[in-house]
């Protein structure tokens, strides 16, 4: 969830940047950067970690007088948190700002280190900086250099780029990725949301994808496919909270739209077309390894119990799932050839870091799934793997169970190509659901609407049960974990074989169950268990690609070509359905009473 923000004008571009960059803090970042133009001559700095450290790095320099100035906030894809891989990237007398995936950087990358151009860094960002100089250095000509460097990207992206061969203008891009333009008489701004110009900008222009252009003088040319085309400019909104959720109502909202989105980042770099690479880990890690016992809690413990199908049905390896606030006080036997995995949203998580010091002490090796770097249980692991999902701000976690869920997903896979349990035709079925992955996590506004609706039959009665089998089965704890947090209404996940072991008596009109129902995976098991509920007059609300008639309502899903396409789409539906009943409530969704973002406390 990077963050961008530019300026053309004669006010002190450093303070502009700053203070835009902080704006978009809240995306998360693990590096940031300036470039300026002044004087005719470049002038970047860059830091790692907080923006403090670049407000350090600057503290004796200001931009007076016009000039053009782009700025950066980065969230790690493709290689390592460093200042080489902080953007702005350079060129020979140009820099670059990038947010998205530029999808056929390595192709291009392999083309220019071909004609002997050095690359600095790790990133595919870096790659459209040379192309852009590698095509000025044929025709002389900028403006011309930029069109024919957007025409060779492939992917999404939101750029900036300015340069020494035409000090006075920012070139811009945008497609897939979000980006902005701000006007305030001659100052013209640009931003990757609303909040870093406000206050600076008056009105502005929100670039549709597939367009580009160029700010100078004061004025804007915009293109598309069609050529030079006019635009109309709409007023800013004025409060800043309201604008980093982006018109959303609550930040979970914007969070459940964000997944598709964020799953892209996810797998970047690491769903190739033959494999699952993992450049952060060493193979010697999984030497000597014959189990795998993972420990979490709360939504990272439902991620891990689904990973734990994945590992022994495409690993073939032992996979035990472990409470990590039980984990501490059962005395468990702990053995050296144990893989112990630790899943945390913060990686500040108080059970689940002193489980793994107590696996540490153990002998055991280590391996974390987290979205913070450089966090305690990142520090503290043998190695780690982010999940990329940028900063949560809802209390009730969206995105981060959708990464973590992929990142173990992909881990199974890893695992299963390091032991030689998986042939080329499983692997292939694998990768190509995954790569459909973010089209299956697209909220469908229709779907949102039916959800809206729903939500009203569904406030009353004494209770929710979500019921799955497999994998659906720890999808159900999540959604009824994400009922219960916001809504405040009594919900429990089953297995839906289990209901008739007992929670059946449960069953009236007032009791509200939840079927995932998904086609791909024992689908007549689990038509036999609903069919049981609805017998018992309880309330049914079915989800599934096949019509079900006995249930009361029902939401068809669009994917059921593979299990973990129906997760993921079913997952979002889930947390539709948490989300309006609670807004319905009147709920805080994002602050729910009593519980906090990071427990770090046991």
């Amino acid at each position: 969830m990077c963050g961008i923000v530019g300026y053309v004008g004669k006010n002190e571009k450093k303070e502009i940047l700053l203070d835009g960059l902080q704006e978009l803090e809240y995306r998360g970042y693990d590096s940031a950067g300036i470039a300026i133009i002044e004087d005719k001559k470049l002038k970047n700095f860059k830091a790692v970690g907080k923006l403090q450290n670049l407000r350090d790095k600057t503290k004796d320099y200001s931009s007076e007088g016009f000039g053009v100035s782009i700025g950066h906030t980065r969230w790690a894809t493709h290689g390592k948190p460093t200042e080489l891989n902080a953007h702005p990237h350079m060129g020979a007398y140009s820099f670059v700002v990038h947010n998205g995936i530029i999808e056929n950087y390595q192709a291009l990358k392999d083309e220019l280190q071909a004609e002997g151009v050095k690359f600095l860094s790790q990133t595919d960002t870096e790659t459209i900086v040379h192309l852009f100089e590698k095509n000025h250095n044929i025709n002389n000509n900028p403006w011309q250099s930029f069109q024919n460097t957007i025409d060779k990207l492939e992917g999404a992206y939101a750029t900036l780029l300015i340069t020494e061969a035409q000090e006075e203008t920012i070139f811009f891009a945008k497609n897939g990725s979000p980006m902005l333009i701000g006007f305030n008489g001659d100052d013209i701004y640009f931003a990757s949301s609303d909040t870093p110009i406000i206050g600076k900008a008056t009105e502005a222009y929100y670039l549709e994808d597939g367009e580009y252009g160029y700010a100078k003088n004061g004025e804007i040319k915009l293109f598309d496919t069609n050529g030079e085309k006019s635009f109309t400019k709409q007023a800013l909104p004025t409060d800043k909270a309201m604008a980093q959720k982006d018109g959303y109502r609550f930040f979970m909202e914007k969070e459940i739209y964000e997944q598709s989105q964020v799953m892209n980042d996810t797998m970047m770099g690491r769903v190739l077309n033959d494999k699952i690479n993992f450049e952060e880990l060493d193979k010697r890690l999984f030497e000597n390894i014959t189990n795998i016992k993972i420990c979490a809690c709360g939504t990272s413990y439902h991620s891990a119990l689904a990973s734990s199908y994945l590992f022994e049905r495409i690993a073939k390896i032992p996979s035990q799932v472990e409470i990590a606030s039980e984990f501490r006080y059962k005395e468990p036997l702990l053995r050296d050839d144990t893989l112990f995995i630790t899943i945390s949203q913060s990686g500040e998580t108080a059970d689940t870091l002193e489980a793994l010091k107590m696996a540490k002490r153990a002998g055991l090796k280590s391996l974390s799934i987290c979205n913070v770097d450089n966090s305690s249980i990142v520090r503290e692991s043998d190695a780690a793997i982010l999940t990329r999902a940028g900063i949560e701000k809802g209390v009730a976690s969206t995105k981060a169970f959708a990464t973590q869920s992929m990142v173990l997903w992909m881990l199974a896979i890893y695992v299963a190509q390091a032991r030689n349990t998986i042939d080329n035709e499983l692997l292939n079925t694998e990768l190509n659901a995954m790569r459909q992955t973010p089209k299956a996590l697209i909220v469908d506004n229709k779907l949102h609407a039916k959800m809206t609706r729903l939500s009203k039959r569904y406030l009353h009665g004494h209770g929710f049960f979500f019921i799955g089998r497999d994998i659906f089965f720890p999808l159900a704890l999540e959604g009824a974990l994400k009922l219960k947090e916001i809504s405040y209404l009594h919900a429990e996940g089953y297995p839906s074989g289990e209901m008739k072991h007992g929670p059946i008596a449960l069953a009236d009109p007032e009791l509200f169950t939840v079927a995932l129902m998904p086609k791909s995976l024992h689908y007549d098991k689990i038509k036999s268990n609903v069919e049981e509920i609805c017998a018992r007059d309880a309330t049914v609300l079915a989800i599934s690609p096949e019509p079900f008639e006995l249930a009361d309502d029902f939401i068809q899903t669009t994917y059921d070509s593979h299990p973990m396409l129906e997760f993921f789409e079913m997952m979002v539906i889930t947390q539709l359905l948490a989300l309006e009943i609670s807004i319905r409530l009147g709920n805080d969704v994002d602050m729910p009473r009593n519980l906090a973002k990071s427990v770090t406390v046991e």
